[in-house]
């Protein structure tokens, strides 16, 4: 396949970039195959999964990126899961779903 078939819109790699720094600066907890990390972990973790996946073209999306990247270890297959202070635990794609929601409604 040719290598302009996986370029990605700038759009996307924004959209995809924020949402990782949005978990970085969040304060919530990061829970992957059973430990709990902290934001700044997590979000190292994240970015070389996604780096990984965009060098291959499977996350031109925020969608894929969530899907692939953000909801599970590509390792056990577990689910992730934030804590965020004052919430109920959640699945990580939920999470990030909301962000991207609220992203692209304006609010930050």
């Amino acid at each position: 396949m040719p290598l302009a078939a996986f370029a990605q819109a700038p759009a996307a790699r924004t959209e995809i970039a924020e949402l990782i720094a949005a978990l970085g600066e969040s304060g919530c907890r990061f829970e992957r195959n059973g430990t709990w990390y902290d934001a700044a972990e997590a979000k190292a973790h994240l970015q070389r999964k996604y780096d990984w996946l965009n060098k291959r073209g499977l996350a031109a999306t925020p969608e894929l990126f969530i899907e692939r990247a953000a909801s599970r270890s590509s390792m056990s297959g577990r689910a992730y899961h934030v804590r965020c202070p004052g919430q109920v635990d959640r699945a990580s794609a939920d999470w990030f779903r909301d962000r991207l929601e609220r992203r692209r409604a304006g609010a930050k």
